[in-house]
């Protein structure tokens, strides 16, 4: 077993600076999350709004009246 040769005034501000440079960090981190979660959350609008669009177009290309299907006869009982 190593013999600690710092001070306890020494471990407190190792310990202080350590959890100071922890919370940078996490701040950095959280900064980075919410930056990735925000350009996810514009990618899929302008996504969303491209495919509404493309799909009015189609519709607006297809737009021959439906007719409603017949149901086939089935033989058999009456």
């Amino acid at each position: 077993m190593a013999i600690s040769t710092r001070t306890p005034q020494e471990r407190a501000e190792a310990n202080f600076k350590k959890k100071e440079k922890q919370l940078e960090e996490g701040q950095k981190a959280w900064a980075e999350y919410e930056a990735n979660s925000l350009a996810v959350r514009e990618k899929t609008a302008r996504l969303r709004a491209l495919r509404l669009a493309h799909e009015a177009s189609q519709a607006g290309q297809n737009s021959r009246p439906k007719t409603p299907s017949v149901p086939a006869k089935r033989k058999g009982r009456p």
